[in-house]
């Protein structure tokens, strides 16, 4: 009697079925990561030229130095070849001494650097981003000053918190950011000064150094603050 022969079993393909897929899921999303990048990367071009346009056009470095390599601007960053804290507040002090301007500026030490603060009725009209005269005159020595500093500079724009509703502005986050870009364009197209420098943001009403409660508090709300970005390895010494 002959002995059945064992039936040979077919090995199913199933499993490269299941392996396309998850290729197919793994491209998709890896897919979705770039065109990710690619929208942000437009939206902020978009922001950008609508922010240029609306200040007249004209010289596009003022916005275009940052974002051309694909990167939006980082804001504030060490210099690593900048002045130390402590050597630029004094080189700051003593310029602001010799050029008769504590009556339009207050120097400050933070956590990120040196301030220059600028109290909103030296450089603009209430609810205003156009650079007065006077405005001109003191940021023109303060040119001068930072000039010649390594560092990086942000600017910085700041309001109170009362509601702003114009046609130009239609909240303080606006106008703060409109005011920080004027004293930029001024730097750079009037003085000119490398854009590379430079960065700008505006806080609105958001990072108060006074109460709001009282008309003089909201009066020292209202400024437009010079950042000297100091250098890493010295700690900040914070004076009020």
């Amino acid at each position: 009697m002959s002995r059945k022969k064992p039936e040979k079993k077919e090995i199913s393909q199933g499993w490269l079925t299941t392996y396309s897929d998850m290729m197919t899921l793994v491209l998709t999303f890896f897919v979705l990561l770039y065109s990710f990048a690619l929208v942000d990367l437009k939206k902020f071009n978009s922001m950008a030229a609508s922010i240029r346009s609306a200040f007249g056009g004209g010289n596009p470095s003022i916005l275009q130095y940052n974002y051309d390599s694909g990167n939006a601007p980082i804001l504030g960053s060490s210099s690593s070849g900048g002045q130390s804290e402590n050597d630029v507040y004094q080189t700051v002090s003593k310029f602001i001494e010799t050029n008769s301007l504590k009556q339009y500026v207050t120097i400050k030490e933070g956590s990120r650097g040196v301030y220059i603060e600028f109290n909103e009725k030296i450089l603009f009209d209430t609810g205003r981003a156009e650079i007065k005269q006077q405005g001109m005159a003191a940021l023109m020595k303060i040119s001068e000053l930072i000039r010649n500093m390594p560092n990086q500079i942000v600017i910085e724009g700041h309001t109170d918190n009362v509601p702003i509703h114009t046609d130009q502005y239609s909240s303080n986050w606006e106008l703060s950011t409109a005011r920080s870009l004027s004293v930029l364009k001024y730097f750079i197209e009037n003085r000119g000064m490398d854009p590379r420098r430079f960065s700008i943001a505006g806080y609105g009403e958001y990072d108060p150094i006074a109460s709001n409660d009282a008309p003089e508090g909201r009066a020292q709300n209202r400024r437009v603050n010079i950042l000297i970005i100091t250098a890493k390895e010295t700690p900040a010494v914070e004076r009020k």
